[in-house]
């Protein structure tokens, strides 16, 4: 009899699914035609699967809405931004280009903050002030420099509920330790990060998702580099939230918001509106693009 359910975890050609309508947990193997197609099921899949023998089979995987490579994960509702204030240093360049990729992939990104603790009070305050730039823009940003103190990471799980939630940034920001405060249980492993490299080793291995505060849960591997290969140059404008608000009054359709007179994004920037390095990212993300056209 066929059931429809969701791919929580996936181990070594395994997939265990969470049954629609039972909540029961059903260790299944895609079918091998899957393969020939090559079709490969993601965490997070929806699908129809058959549970008539021992081990059930996958029979087909359900329309994505989205999916990201790295990680390997399907039909995300939200990603929280885990964004490290040193070991390793905060780095606008790095938050931008992820909160692109994540909106590029239509995901609600969200931006923590963690490591705030070791900083003076005076860098604090300068970096705190930079993140009121992403809340203006249209970011929930979680930024108290107490990173886990318990009415902040409530206030973070709070945004769990009936979503798929993936916990995503660079190596050794602190994704295991968050969510380690979000359910002890998880018991997921953390490590020092590297001093020689100021990046952190690849904790977590694969990608699982975990039923917490009424949501699923991804923690998800970090890494230290990230591309906008997939990013063109007419799209990437759109994935700025501050720019889409101001486009529409711009002189020409399709506005690039670089030379073009009468570019309200522009005259935005100009009154403060807009931060000054959100704007210096777009502008080098846009020639690292234009850049790999001409190699590809």
């Amino acid at each position: 009899m066929e059931r429809t359910g969701r791919i929580i975890k996936s181990i070594s050609g395994f997939y265990d699914v969470l049954d629609d309508e039972s909540a029961e947990l059903i260790r299944t193997r895609a079918r091998g035609n899957f393969r020939k197609r090559k079709i490969k099921p993601l965490v997070g899949d929806k699908v129809s699967f058959d549970a008539t023998g021992d081990l059930g089979y996958i029979l087909e995987i359900l329309p994505r809405e989205n999916s990201l490579v790295r990680p390997p994960i399907a039909n995300i509702d939200q990603a929280i931004v885990v964004t490290s204030s040193a070991e390793p240093n905060f780095s606008s360049n790095l938050l931008d280009k992820i909160l692109i990729n994540i909106e590029h992939n239509d995901i609600e990104p969200l931006i923590y903050l963690t490591k705030a603790d070791l900083l003076s009070d005076e860098k604090y305050l300068e970096l705190k002030n930079i993140l009121a730039g992403y809340h203006n823009a249209g970011y929930q940003v979680f930024d108290d420099q107490d990173s886990y103190n318990d009415t902040q990471v409530e206030k973070l799980e709070a945004t769990f509920a009936n979503k798929v939630t993936v916990f995503t940034g660079q190596s050794g920001a602190g994704k295991s330790t968050l969510l380690n405060h979000i359910d002890t249980e998880l018991g997921l492993a953390t490590a020092a990060i590297s001093q020689t490299l100021n990046r952190g080793k690849h904790t977590t291995r694969q990608v699982s998702l975990f039923d917490i505060a009424d949501g699923l849960v991804a923690d998800t591997p970090g890494f230290s580099s990230i591309d906008l290969m997939e990013v063109t140059a007419e799209e990437l404008p759109t994935l700025f939230p501050e720019f889409r608000e101001y486009s529409p009054e711009c002189q020409f359709r399709g506005c690039r918001h670089v030379n073009e007179p009468n570019c309200k994004v522009k005259e935005a920037l100009a009154e403060g509106e807009i931060m000054q390095s959100r704007y210096d990212n777009y502008l080098y993300f846009l020639n690292e693009i234009n850049s790999y056209k001409k190699r590809y």
